[in-house]
């Protein structure tokens, strides 16, 4: 299931970690980058890899907001709504993000493109409303800069898309 390139990284991964253990996040954003998502077989493997029993990989993966047990879209969307970013405005702009992508929270569009995801916190907290889409941040938030960020994405993809 996972290719050789991966298992190769997982083994170089483990080796800098003074505990196996502690290499277990990365190598489930490394798998989850590979596969779109933490499945049984993935958790498995890292339980193994990790020497861990799976169900403690399952209690990490619920920890983490930017782990996922079943797929999402190419571009996943987390808007946070933690108290720095409610009080500047982030409940209005998740609202806007459900209205222009036409979603609610964990939901995925139909093309497969983006999903979305309220979350609790970002670590972004002197920027809010932040969000994150994949591996990247944006911070000051507003329905205006999301739609931009929207149209970029889309602009990205091949015609048969939109």
């Amino acid at each position: 299931m996972l290719s050789d390139s991966l298992l190769k990284k997982f083994d170089q991964l483990i080796a800098r970690y003074p505990l196996k253990r502690s290499a277990m996040v990365p190598l489930l954003l490394y798998a989850q980058d590979e596969v779109g998502h933490v499945s049984e077989e993935v958790i498995a493997e890292v339980a193994r890899r990790v020497e861990v029993r799976p169900i403690e990989v399952v209690e990490v993966i619920g920890y983490y907001s930017m782990l996922h047990r079943h797929p999402v879209g190419k571009y996943n969307v987390q808007v946070c709504t933690n108290i720095s970013c409610m009080l500047r405005g982030a409940d209005e702009v998740f609202e806007h993000c459900c209205k222009k992508l036409g979603i609610k929270n964990k939901q995925t569009t139909p093309d497969g493109l983006f999903s979305l995801e309220e979350v609790e916190c970002l670590g972004a907290c002197c920027g809010a409303p932040a969000m994150q889409i994949n591996y990247d941040f944006y911070e000051n938030l507003t329905p205006e800069k999301f739609d931009a960020l929207i149209e970029e994405l889309k602009k990205k993809e091949p015609r048969s898309k939109m």
